[in-house]
């Protein structure tokens, strides 16, 4: 089991470190919210569907709409709640038909980075940012380091940064990808209003 601190809750961290899909989700869901909200939210589901680990079957399995309420029900998994239950069932019927269930199969066998980035881009809801951000977690957290794993992950991969979820060890380093993703936003609007 990886020692976790992306959610900054003792047992939604403890998932993470141990179930590959719950990462996955957590990976899923971080988009528009805070960190922690995200990575909280495989634990949340998990808790909500009865048991203490998330199953990719029994959730592609699941009813939409009940699913849909599961994700709904205060407090919510996501400022989005219907629409992230629709992306995490997508990406658990991908997981089931693609690799019999098995989170952990997207990255088990990766000959490379770039392998291992065209299956993570493959999953439903994973973009280039998303696939590259995930990538780093798995290799700076996770230890699954395929040649060239860095390079693949793009900037987010590389060693001392404080870009992205693949950097957070703790509180410390949480406040410090805040501090970079703000500088980063900051920089984005003063860049459109010299433009105009």
């Amino acid at each position: 089991m990886t020692e976790i601190h992306l959610a900054q809750q003792a047992e939604a961290d403890e998932l993470l470190g141990r179930s590959p899909l719950a990462a996955l989700v957590g990976m899923l869901l971080d988009q528009q919210v805070p960190m922690e909200w995200a990575f909280s939210g495989p634990y949340t589901i998990a808790q909500r569907l009865g048991g203490d680990d998330l199953d990719a079957h029994e959730i592609a399995a699941h009813d939409p709409d009940a699913f849909a309420a599961l994700l709904s029900a205060k407090p919510a998994v996501h400022r989005y709640p219907g629409s992230m239950a629709k992306r995490i069932q997508q990406l658990c019927r991908f997981l089931v038909d693609e690799y019999g269930g098995e989170a952990e199969a997207v990255w088990a066998d990766a000959a490379s980075g770039e392998d291992l980035l065209e299956r993570l881009l493959a999953l439903p809801g994973f973009g280039k940012q998303k696939a590259q951000i995930f990538l780093a977690l798995l290799g700076k957290q996770y230890g699954v380091r395929p040649r060239g794993w860095r390079e693949a992950a793009g900037s987010y991969g590389d060693s001392g940064a404080y870009r992205s979820a693949a950097d957070i060890t703790g509180p410390e380093s949480l406040a410090k990808v805040r501090a970079f993703k703000q500088e980063a936003k900051r920089a984005t609007k003063a860049a459109k209003s010299a433009g105009n």
